[in-house]
């Protein structure tokens, strides 16, 4: 049997090798050249990994659940409230074995916040930003997904920061969502600040394509400690009344993914995984994208940074 990932960008790329040094046979198929029809048609397919454009996902996950083929959807699953209802509401008869790529419930940081007691945070703040223009060799903001007005712009793009949030503070409620633009980009969010409230905290997430010097941060602040993570190092500090202790995380990147893969492989086949309380399972995740679609239709523009695109 086949893992069939659809979509051969870095990312679908990146899923594709996971897979296979993981002992899995990989269909690897570019979006420009799929054929629905010939497709469903194959009697190998055991699952699917979606990692197309944003847009491109209903109609997959329609597929994939009218043939009982579990999934891995790339993030954002939307960014309009109808879409993503539309989305989970398709991907019911296999949510439970399906999952959405958010990665980051994967960092062992992150893990590590979810198992500490947060019922005594009363203040948190999640921040990611950087230089677009140096996001990756030969990239062009102009040519690509993320300077669409419909599906662009850096709140969906770097949208982990909101599900990070979401996992650690399930209740949250979206307050406001404000937003920097660009004058030759009408629509497109170059930086995004949303304002959270739990039932007993209030925070933020900050999400920019504009800092000249890459960020990528959490702060939690509590009754009885407070604690400060640098994605970056990657290290956290804890400060309480006995002093200060800082844990480093020595880890790779790709970690996260194969971890991933590892659960997703598992759901596919009924086998028990990892144990991660975050995994992202699809029937888990609708919170999440309806306050990533949410802060995405209540964005308000109120300023426009003056940066060259070339």
């Amino acid at each position: 049997m086949v893992i069939a990932v659809i979509g051969a960008g870095s990312i679908g790329r990146r899923h594709a090798a996971n897979l296979e040094s993981l002992g899995e046979k990989v269909a690897l198929i570019g979006w420009r050249g799929f054929e629905r029809a010939a497709f469903e048609a194959r009697g190998d397919i055991e699952a699917v990994v979606i990692a197309t454009a944003t847009p491109i996902r209903l109609e997959l996950i329609e597929m994939c659940a009218a043939r009982g083929w579990p999934f891995y959807a790339e993030k954002p699953l939307a960014w309009r409230v109808a879409q993503a209802e539309a989305i989970h509401a398709a991907g019911t008869p296999v949510a439970k074995r399906s999952m959405v790529g958010f990665m980051m419930r994967y960092h062992p940081a992150v893990r590590d916040l979810a198992a500490r007691d947060l019922g005594q945070i009363y203040g948190f703040a999640f921040e990611i930003g950087h230089d677009v223009r140096q996001w990756r060799e030969n990239w062009s903001f102009a040519g690509s997904y993320a300077a669409e007005p419909e599906g662009g712009g850096v709140l969906l793009d770097l949208c982990h920061e909101i599900d990070m949030a979401m996992a650690l503070f399930p209740d949250c409620g979206l307050r406001s969502c404000d937003a920097v633009g660009h004058g030759a980009f009408p629509g497109v969010d170059f930086a995004a600040r949303l304002s959270l409230a739990s039932g007993s905290a209030v925070g933020g997430v900050a999400m920019d394509y504009i800092s000249p010097v890459s960020v990528r941060r959490a702060a939690l602040r509590g009754r009885d400690e407070i604690i400060d993570l640098d994605f970056l190092v990657p290290e956290m500090r804890i400060a309480d009344a006995a002093g200060t202790q800082v844990r480093r995380y020595d880890f790779d990147r790709n970690d996260m993914f194969m971890d991933m893969m590892r659960d997703f492989l598992a759901l596919v086949r009924g086998l028990a995984g990892s144990g991660n309380p975050l995994i992202p399972r699809f029937d888990r995740m609708r919170d999440a994208s309806l306050m990533i679609a949410r802060a995405w239709e209540a964005r308000r523009f109120s300023g426009v940074v003056d940066m060259d695109m070339g």
